[in-house]
């Protein structure tokens, strides 16, 4: 009887350690309306659709599609803030995002008064872009945008980089501790 006991207790801690040691797979909402204050695991705002988050936590990362707008206020972002070819992607009004916020080959994109842990990158877009009043972990990456560019009143714990940009970026009182580089020197 001792035995069959010394099994059964070995066979329930092997089924507890495989629970404990199997990964987590974190759910996608798919974003085309309003969430305010939830908490969500990775957000996905698919192709044309318009997502609004106001307060919301967001555990992973936010995706924005082809298209699609994203307007995020007051919000909590622990992974990052992805855009490519996205019509509009706008983090603000004391918004965090633990890691970078990448805005690629889409239109518009705000960031302002919020904090970015990792980097900014706004790469070959062709509308207006901004990135004001911001503290930011990490570097600012500016490339080959065509519709205009803001750079005002930020902390950069990195770098700011702007190349290819036509116009060039405007604004200034950056607070940068790397390099100001190339066409933002003088911001």
């Amino acid at each position: 009887m001792f035995n069959s006991s010394r099994r059964t207790l070995a066979v329930s801690v092997g089924c507890f350690a495989v629970l404990l040691l199997s990964p987590a797979s974190a759910e996608e909402t798919r974003c085309t309306r309003t969430f305010r204050a939830v908490t969500l695991d990775n957000v996905l705002v698919p192709r044309g659709a318009t997502c609004r988050l106001l307060g919301t936590r967001v555990k992973g990362t936010v995706t924005v599609k082809g298209g699609a707008t994203l307007i995020a206020e007051d919000v909590i972002v622990i992974g990052n803030v992805q855009g490519e070819n996205a019509r509009d992607v706008r983090v603000l009004d004391t918004s965090r995002v633990g890691g970078s916020v990448q805005v690629v080959q889409g239109g518009a994109a705000t960031i302002a008064d919020s904090r970015i842990n990792g980097d900014i990158l706004y790469d070959e877009n062709n509308r207006a872009l901004r990135i004001v009043r911001n503290v930011v972990g990490g570097n600012v990456q500016v490339f080959q945008n065509t519709g205009g560019v803001a750079i005002r009143r930020n902390f950069i714990d990195g770098n700011l980089q702007c190349k290819a940009n036509r116009p060039p970026p405007t604004g200034g009182n950056n607070r940068v501790q790397g390099n100001k580089e190339d066409q933002c020197r003088n911001l």
